[in-house]
């Protein structure tokens, strides 16, 4: 009766997954800003060179067509951004920062309108593809600061013929 209250646990002998079986799947690819205009990480244009570990996967045409997207959403948003961002740090002292809560806000929905973007992007084209892109935080290669980079991640194929 003094095990009564006593939990054992099974221990499944489980069989290592063979190699063959394992899904492999790349390392995303990651798309820099390539503006000259950087506003709390996010850059005013990206990079609209076909990277080499895409091809195969998508078209050029199509990834230019997706970049020029990105970048018009940036186009409009961005020049917004700088004025406010300007007129913040004129009044920072008088308002005790308060001035720079426009230039934070346009910043989020400048975002949101590139997520949205993508989503789109992923939805119509890249899924049925294999890919999927997305916004990401990165650390920047030459300092301690953070930018917004776009990563265009692979989708592992799911092997509809192997045994559960």
């Amino acid at each position: 009766m003094a095990d009564f209250d006593t939990i054992y646990e099974e221990g499944e002998d489980e069989e290592p997954i063979p190699d063959d079986l394992m899904i492999t799947v790349p390392d995303p690819i990651v798309v820099r800003g390539g503006g000259n205009v950087t506003i709390f990480g996010l850059s005013n244009k990206f990079d609209t060179e076909f990277p080499p570990g895409l091809s195969a996967k998508v078209a050029p045409e199509e990834f230019k067509a997706t970049m020029t997207r990105l970048n018009s959403v940036l186009k409009k948003a961005l020049p917004v951004n700088v004025k406010w961002l300007f007129c913040g740090c004129v009044c920072c002292c008088c308002t005790l920062g308060c001035s720079l809560w426009p230039v934070v806000c346009l910043s989020k929905r400048t975002r949101h309108a590139i997520e949205k973007c993508l989503d789109w992007e992923n939805s119509h084209l890249y899924h049925k593809l294999g890919l999927h892109f997305r916004l990401s935080k990165q650390r920047c290669d030459s300092s301690s600061m953070m930018e917004y980079v776009l990563l265009i991640e692979f989708i592992p194929k799911v092997p509809i013929f192997r045994p559960d």
